[in-house]
């Protein structure tokens, strides 16, 4: 553990922008992979079973990411095979600390919002932070995400929104670093 601030990583979103609309993404390569999570959501034996999950990674994101200020972490809903497919696409260590999310296996296609209208990640990922300052790049957050952290979490903490036909992008590395060296 460092004094480093936490950089919390989701995947489908920051990194695979899964709502791109151009066929093909500038710095972006397409891979067909086979996460658990989402296998365990097609009928086995389909042609999407069968071929898997169409995502588009770039390879410098690995470079950016490193270089910034922070101690970097999975919260994804690949959770460890994150490590083992995503960060060697993208030039990441392969060893990144997981949070693991054990309510996403037990009820596979549950609402991407808890009962008081938070994303499923944000208690766990405040529980998981235990007080340290952190980043959380997700395309999922909202204001409503913010607010309770803000309320709940003593250490400073910054909640960018990634929007999934974007990816990350130069103006969020910027961002991320000036929030990391003003802590």
């Amino acid at each position: 553990m460092t004094d480093r601030p936490l950089l919390l990583l989701d995947v489908d979103g920051p990194l695979n922008p899964f709502a791109a609309r151009l066929p093909r993404l500038r710095g972006y390569t397409a891979h067909r992979l086979r996460p658990q999570v989402w296998l365990s959501r097609q009928a086995p034996g389909t042609r999407r079973h069968r071929r898997g999950l169409r995502v588009h990674l770039n390879a410098s994101h690995g470079g950016e990411l490193t270089s910034l200020p922070f101690e970097l972490a999975w919260a994804t809903a690949w959770m460890h095979e994150a490590n083992t497919m995503i960060a060697p696409e993208v030039g990441l260590p392969v060893d990144l600390p997981v949070i693991e999310w054990p309510e996403l296996l037990a009820a596979p296609g549950s609402d991407q919002t808890d009962a008081s209208g938070l994303c499923w990640k944000t208690r766990p990922v405040l529980k998981w932070a235990a007080g340290r300052p952190f980043a959380w790049v997700d395309d999922m957050v909202t204001e409503h995400d913010a607010a309770h952290v803000a309320e709940h979490h003593d250490a400073p903490a910054l909640l960018l929104r990634i929007h999934p036909g974007r990816g990350l992008r130069e103006q969020d590395f910027t961002r991320l670093r000036a929030w990391a060296t003003s802590l």
